[in-house]
């Protein structure tokens, strides 16, 4: 069965400015986010991509662009399933704001339960992605081959849901995974058991260098926005 690979979103303006942006219409890349986005073709170069397929969101049809400049072989296929979790009321608020609602504490420690007010469960989030996945491996396997490899562009909390299902880890747990903005998460399907071969990757270390502020022991709704 095909490989996954799997890229966050470059930064955001959300990112940097504190918000859930969830799908609020026109949260673009940041100066930041689009230099990564540039950078993406090269990091990727030495892949045989076979579809690429994208969120419907503006940001991640930014950061799939320039891959897709460079290889106009590539028609990019847009599926709502890997789209940002539907945060509702919560939409387009501070994340610090949002820390101090009751339902922060479910989203953190009990995520199977929480359901956004106004939106969707965590649990439908992880169910339409994982959906969307088994449809495109096997849809990428009938027109390309066992070994094709196929790239998706989605969000934090999708990808996060998606590397906890490969792994056979509960909903739960999900929390415990971080992947930074434009990060590269590859996943290795086979007929009996997929396998995690890359989580995160950035190449770049310098988010791991202790900050000034020690991080928060919570994980961050939506995605931290990676290195300063």
């Amino acid at each position: 069965m095909p490989t996954l690979i799997l890229v966050r979103h470059g930064r955001s303006t959300a990112n940097t400015s504190g918000v859930l942006a969830g799908w609020t219409p026109g949260v673009a890349l940041d100066e930041r986010g689009a230099a990564q986005a540039a950078a993406l073709p090269g990091r990727l170069a030495g892949l045989p991509i076979s579809e690429v397929v994208t969120s419907p969101l503006q940001r991640c049809q930014e950061t799939i662009q320039p891959l897709l400049d460079a290889r106009p072989e590539l028609s990019p296929h847009t599926d709502e399933r890997i789209g940002e979790a539907h945060y509702g009321d919560w939409s387009g608020r501070k994340l610090a704001e949002l820390n101090d609602e009751p339902l922060m504490q479910v989203v953190q420690a009990y995520p199977s339960a929480a359901v956004f007010p106004g939106g969707e469960s965590m649990r439908a989030m992880q169910d339409r992605a994982v959906a969307a996945v088994r449809e495109w491996n096997a849809r990428v396997e009938r027109d390309h081959g066992a070994d094709a490899v196929y790239v998706m562009c989605s969000h934090g909390d999708i990808i996060k849901s998606l590397v906890a299902d490969a792994l056979g880890l509960h909903l739960d747990l999900f929390q415990r995974v971080s992947v930074e903005p434009c990060s590269i998460t590859a996943i290795r399907f086979t007929r009996l058991r997929p396998f995690l071969v890359r989580l995160g990757d950035t190449g770049d270390f310098a988010s791991l260098a202790p900050r000034e502020e020690p991080p928060s022991p919570d994980a961050p709704v939506g995605g931290d926005a990676g290195a300063p």
